[in-house]
């Protein structure tokens, strides 16, 4: 017994139409669990959502360079990926 093409692209939006509803469903459900549990323990959104992240003592301070390409003068700190001019060749050779 074959399923024609027609048959099985009507189930498909059929199968469609319900997964959209019950993911409205449980996102309507979510939503309310959110809201209680903002109101039970009184969370603001920055509690939920903090904007930014947490700075170390460290953040934010620069450091200095370690390596040095001649023919640009570009600097690189040795930390983070290896600019090109520096991949697969001695370090040494660009040290400050």
């Amino acid at each position: 017994m074959s399923t024609s093409y027609k048959d099985l692209l009507k189930q498909r939006e059929e199968l469609e139409q319900q997964i959209g509803e019950a993911r409205r469903r449980e996102l309507s459900d979510a939503i309310n669990q959110v809201r209680n549990l903002v109101a039970e323990y009184g969370l603001t959104a920055q509690d939920v959502f903090p904007t930014g992240r947490a700075r170390s003592a460290s953040a934010g301070v620069k450091v200095a360079p370690k390596y040095r390409d001649p023919a640009t003068g570009k600097t690189w700190t040795g930390r983070g990926k290896a600019p090109k001019w520096i991949q697969n060749q001695d370090r040494e050779q660009f040290a400050i």
